[in-house]
């Protein structure tokens, strides 16, 4: 009888990371003349009742995966986002730093949400040129994506070979890792609904395997 060579699921390579993204839930609805309070430059707003929902949704859907480390960015909407799923786990979740979101210069605390929302012609630029930096102030893409980079490699060496973490970031955090996993244009994954699953894997030779991006089965 021949030989048979079946299709198979994925298998994570024995020595790979696995490494959840998970967005935050979503935040408080920003108000015009009213900023939200800043943690060093960032808006920091909290979540929202529907934003602390939705963490207990994506906790509990991810009851059964193995998650060994949980790590927050310095943003407490990240921090009350992990606190489910901390909870659930008994897992301290570890501040990463770098993570945090893209500064947003002259449209922090809110304003860039509202400008957006408005119309306005530089938020239009931005999108269409795929730069943050259009935003006077705001953060480069050189800048954000070398941070970003230095971060998702230390959260990576953090979880180890064989295991699998969970990281509660931000939208333009994780279409950042998107791009550069995928090398695709800077903006093709911005758009991350809030508690969704992004999987991504850390092969043992070191390159980076984007497995599904922006699941909300949880939240359907």
């Amino acid at each position: 009888m021949a030989q048979t060579y079946p299709q198979r699921g994925f298998q994570l390579p024995p020595d790979a990371v696995d490494l959840l993204l998970i967005r935050h839930g979503a935040s408080a609805a920003a108000v015009p003349g009213e900023p939200f309070e800043l943690l060093e430059g960032q808006a920091d707003p909290p979540l929202a009742p529907e934003g602390a929902e939705q963490a207990r949704k994506v906790a509990a859907w991810l009851a059964n995966e193995p998650i060994s480390s949980l790590f927050v960015t310095p943003l407490r909407r990240t921090a009350q986002t992990a606190a489910p799923m901390a909870e659930r786990t008994g897992l301290v979740p570890q501040v990463v730093p770098e993570l945090r979101e893209i500064f947003l210069g002259e449209w922090e605390g809110g304003e860039f949400r509202i400008r957006v929302a408005q119309g306005d012609p530089l938020s239009i630029r931005l999108f269409e040129e795929e730069r943050w930096d259009v935003i006077p102030g705001a953060e480069s893409l050189e800048s954000f994506g070398a941070r970003i980079a230095s971060g998702l490699e230390r959260v990576a060496d953090e979880i180890g070979s064989g295991n699998t973490g969970a990281a509660i970031l931000h939208g333009g955090v994780i279409t950042e890792i998107c791009h550069q996993v995928a090398q695709s244009r800077p903006f093709a994954f911005l758009q991350v609904d809030n508690t969704s699953i992004t999987r991504v894997v850390r092969r043992p030779d070191g390159r980076w395997l984007l497995r599904y991006f922006n699941e909300t089965a949880h939240l359907r």
